[in-house]
This record gives structure tokens, C-alpha cells and sequence, in this order.
């Protein structure tokens, strides 16, 4: 079995986006959604949708405190399994103090209706995360390090670090970014990977009313052989995808 997610959303996402908007609630509440489609769901470039297209959503509600609590989903598919849609639920802590941004959170992510068959095994997974962000305009600097105890396809350990820049260009406030990331995983046989690197070079491009084109190129050193039985979801790809924030 192989790992899975995302080009988008949750504070997970792949495409970097423009400024969000919100939805004030009162008493500091205020929630944020998002809607993408895009032509190939990618996790740390892997896709989750054997090179085919995804339609996604995000909700995140949070207070003026730090606190938030949001949910992702998107249609999957793995070969070989019944998986046909994530779900995920995250919850979490940020604060920002001069252009500084420390984000902590803890994420499950579920498949709906996935029933492991004889020689497969359980795909839900949570995973704690730690995003660093610190923006110098017209640059802003990203780190992310996450950690689960028993990854995608019960592998056992796996650790995940990253490091990014995204720069605001004059023209258009297009946003160009690139993201350079590393993936261990303990069980390498069950994971259907060995450990590889990931990265991505991208550009993001407000329009108006809230939406937002994006196109990328992504891509991982895992060979065809080496990746999941000779599937074709780790192969380097270009992704296009357009957003709407509200």
C-alpha cells in the first residue's frame, strides 16, 4: 500500500494561496472555507487519486486566541482498495508575533467506508504537525516537521520535514514558491515506498471574488520500480487547480 495527501487546504495544503478571507462569528470567532478543484490530488507529491482529477473542501473555525478546529475532504484512490474519499479533522494552536507564526496541531485522517481486505491493512492515521512561518516581505519563510506513530498503511514510525519560500512578485501579486521536504518511514515494505525526497516549484495567482489559480510542478526521487509496485503516483507531474475562499 502506499501514502497518501494535498494541494490545498487545512493549513494542509499544497498550492500556497492569497490572503484568506473570513467570516466573523462574534466573540472572536470567525470561520474561513475553501473550495478547490484541481487536476491530481499529491501528498508529499505522492497522489492519492492515481493521477486523476479531485474536487476538495476545507472548513476552519478559530478564535481570536490561537485556537482553531477544521476538517478537509477529497475524493481518493488507491489501487487495489475501496477507498474512495478522506475525510480529516485537525485541531490546533498558531500565533503570530512580528512576522512570526508558530502553528501546532494534531490531524487525523480518515477514509469513510474503507474496509481492509486480507493482506491489507488499516489506513486511518493521525499525525502531529509543527508549521513555522516568517514572512519579510516580499518573502515569506516556511518550515513544516510532522510526526506520526503508525503512518498510512499501519507503517509504523514516520517523520516528515520541509522547508520553503514563497515570494510575493510585483506584478499581479502572483505568488512563486518553492518547498523542498524529506519523508522516513519506518516499514518502508508496507508504506509500497522507500524513503525519498520531495519537491515542487509552484506560482499562485489571485483573480477576484475570492478565487485563485495555481500551477506546479512536483515531483519525488522514487523510481517506478521502487514505488508501489510499479504504479505511476510518484512520478513527476504538473497540477493545475483553481480555488474559491470565503
Amino acid at each position: 500500500m502506499f501514502r497518501k495527501i494535498a494541494t490545498v487546504a487545512l493549513g494542509l495544503g499544497l498550492l500556497a494561496s492569497p490572503a484568506v478571507a473570513q467570516v466573523e462569528l462574534g466573540s472572536g470567532c470567525s470561520i474561513t472555507g475553501t473550495a478547490t478543484g484541481t487536476t491530481d490530488y499529491v501528498f508529499r507529491n505522492i497522489s492519492q487519486t492515481n493521477n486523476r482529477p479531485a474536487i476538495q473542501g476545507s472548513l476552519e473555525l478559530s478564535h481570536e486566541s490561537g485556537f482553531y478546529v477544521g476538517t478537509f475532504a477529497s475524493n481518493v484512490a488507491f489501487p487495489g482498495t475501496n477507498a474512495r474519499q478522506e475525510v480529516d479533522g485537525i485541531a490546533g494552536f498558531r500565533y503570530t508575533i512580528s512576522g512570526f507564526t508558530a502553528d501546532i496541531s494534531g490531524i487525523y485522517y480518515g477514509y469513510p467506508g474503507y474496509s481492509e481486505q486480507p493482506g491489507q491493512y488499516q489506513i486511518a492515521y493521525g499525525e502531529a504537525m509543527l508549521k513555522l512561518k516568517y514572512e519579510l516581505e516580499p518573502v515569506t519563510f516556511v518550515g513544516t516537521a510532522a510526526w506520526s506513530p503508525d503512518y498510512f498503511g499501519s507503517s509504523g514510525n514516520s517523520y516528515w520535514i520541509e522547508g520553503g519560500v514563497d515570494w510575493k512578485t510585483p506584478v499581479l501579486d502572483i505568488v512563486l514558491s518553492g518547498r523542498l521536504g524529506y519523508q522516513w518511514i519506518e516499514n518502508n515494505a508496507r508504506f509500497g515506498t522507500p524513503d525519498y525526497m520531495a519537491y515542487s516549484i509552484y506560482a499562485t495567482v489571485p483573480i477576484a471574488y475570492g478565487f485563485s489559480a495555481a500551477v506546479g510542478f512536483y515531483g519525488t526521487n522514487i523510481s517506478q520500480s521502487d514505488c508501489a509496485g510499479g504504479l505511476k503516483v510518484c512520478d513527476n507531474r504538473f497540477i493545475a487547480s483553481v480555488s474559491w475562499t470565503f
